[in-house]
């Protein structure tokens, strides 16, 4: 017999010891477009011929679109006599799986939620009572019992850019909250909020005194902001990685993006201490994520580490503007729900953003 796997307990269990062994039992184009990191692809119906290559001694999570054809493979392992468990709702469960790990800083809190389908990465950053949100999705819930775990309000909603392959939610958070709206003008909103300025700063109450510094980092996009929080952490977007850069063609100026991206990777965010906790808005399948850990690096290792900051920029806007590959789907309806003009109710819409992150560029 098997047994059904919730995503969520599958996200809590990766990057442990308790990781299970996945076999992906969908077709290979299916699974080279979307795939949990570390799973392997044994399509249904080489499952019986391949049986060998499954292992004894661990347990096994069928994965499929669905969970309707990893439940018959889920079922030809017990048959072989392998300990499995079948992932219910499939990948379109694991598309909507978050987990948090929250950092503390000398009384400063950083929650970091993952949404571990898409690898998308937002924030939460409290003291005193009050909290400010940083690219939240349209999964409102999450953010309201964080804040309800801590003992915050969310008093103000940034997003760091206009996102091109999920749907923000901070407009929509910042209504159910009654924050104050901030995003960049440089990107296009047709709706009300707050336009951030380079060097703007917002202070958060409680005895700590730190602030959220916006400033503005063009190259992803035309608005890409980057947060700096007290001295020591920095909210890149998706400007900085810690397997890469943002990709700068999504507007079709690839090669201009690209040298505003060098521009902004080296004299506003490789300038400051090495030390600074870089904390981006998404990660790429080469990253683990460990239940108690979160996504992010030291500036200083990421400096060493990532080749491509060492270039010059000549070389690195050839690499940046030759690498892409294509665009997120359904791009243009969901830039046109985050501009706020959605083409279809939000339901339909989330569907759309099933899928990896497409907004990095990697060695």
């Amino acid at each position: 017999m098997y047994r059904d796997l919730a995503a969520a307990e599958l996200a809590s269990r990766l990057g442990t010891d308790r990781a299970p062994v996945l076999i992906d039992v969908r077709e290979p184009e299916d699974y080279a477009d979307w795939s949990i990191p570390g799973a392997r692809n044994v399509p249904l119906g080489h499952l019986a011929a391949r049986i060998d290559e499954i292992p004894l001694e661990v347990e096994v999570v069928t994965v499929c679109a669905s969970g309707n054809r990893s439940a018959l493979a889920a079922e030809v392992l017990s048959r072989a006599g392998r300990r499995v468990a079948n992932l219910a709702g499939g990948m379109v469960a694991w598309g909507g799986v978050y987990d948090s790990v929250t950092i503390e800083l000398d009384g400063l809190r950083v929650v970091q939620i993952r949404r571990r389908g898409k690898g998308c990465l937002s924030y939460l950053v409290g003291t005193g009572g009050e909290a400010f949100a940083v690219d939240p999705s349209t999964d409102l819930a999450i953010y309201l019992d964080l804040v309800d775990e801590h003992g915050w309000r969310i008093a103000r909603v940034f997003d760091t850019h206009l996102h091109a392959d999920h749907l923000s939610g901070a407009r929509r958070l910042a209504d159910a909250t009654g924050a104050s709206l901030h995003l960049n003008p440089a990107d296009s909103f047709g709706f009300p909020y707050r336009p951030l300025g380079d060097g703007d700063r917002f202070e958060l109450p409680g005895g700590v005194t730190f602030g959220v510094a916006a400033v503005h980092a063009p190259g992803h996009t035309r608005g890409s902001t980057v947060f700096l929080v007290g001295e020591g952490v920095i909210l890149s977007g998706d400007t900085l990685f810690v397997d890469g850069v943002g990709r700068p063609d999504l507007a079709d100026e690839a090669e201009a993006f690209a040298h505003g991206l060098y521009d902004t990777l080296q004299r506003k965010l490789l300038t400051r201490p090495e030390d600074s906790l870089v904390l981006p808005a998404h990660y790429g399948d080469s990253v683990e994520v460990r239940p108690d850990q979160p996504v992010g690096a030291a500036l200083g290792d990421l400096r060493a580490g990532l080749e491509v900051l060492g270039l010059d920029e000549a070389a690195f806007v050839a690499w940046a503007s030759g690498s892409v590959s294509a665009r997120p789907p359904n791009y243009a309806a969901i830039v046109a729900a985050n501009m706020g003009r959605p083409s279809a109710p939000l339901a339909d819409l989330r569907l759309l953003e099933l899928g990896p992150n497409r907004c990095s560029v990697s060695p």
